[in-house]
């Protein structure tokens, strides 16, 4: 749960590195939300995806729910950025998203690729010092 909600701690800290296990449970974290707010919907009598004004309930929840996906958006983009830096990439990779289908792909290989170990440029590991073993021979 920690590291569940811990790019809402680091709300628009840009900086640094995040473990892949940051940023899929963060990922966990806003679908279940987003299935929480679309079920509400569905029994109020609304439907976020076409009439979420369809009743003054559902008005409330899709109203809500805009405002949620407001405040993530930023804690959203900086996770995204430092999973990038984990990897020793930039985060301008980020805009391969805006390519359909193929550039979405490339981006969630990145976000599944284990970073790199040991410090880059971006900072320490954030699982902290790299293993004797990894370390190469001297």
């Amino acid at each position: 749960m920690d590291l569940m909600l811990q790019p809402l701690r680091k709300y628009a800290d840009f900086n640094g590195r995040a473990r892949r296990s940051e940023y899929w449970l963060f990922a966990l974290f806003v679908a279940l939300v987003q299935m929480a707010a679309g079920i509400l919907s569905w029994f109020v009598g609304g439907d976020l995806s076409r009439d979420a004004f369809a009743t003054p309930a559902s008005a409330v929840i899709a109203l809500i729910y805009f405002g949620f996906c407001l405040y993530i958006l930023i804690p959203s983009l900086a996770v995204s950025f430092r999973r990038l830096h984990d990897s020793g990439r930039t985060a301008w990779w980020l805009l391969l998203g805006l390519i359909p289908i193929l550039g979405q792909l490339v981006l969630l290989i990145f976000m599944i690729l284990d970073g790199t170990p040991g410090d880059n440029r971006y900072g320490a590991s954030p699982k902290g010092p790299a293993s004797p073993e990894a370390q190469p021979a001297t």
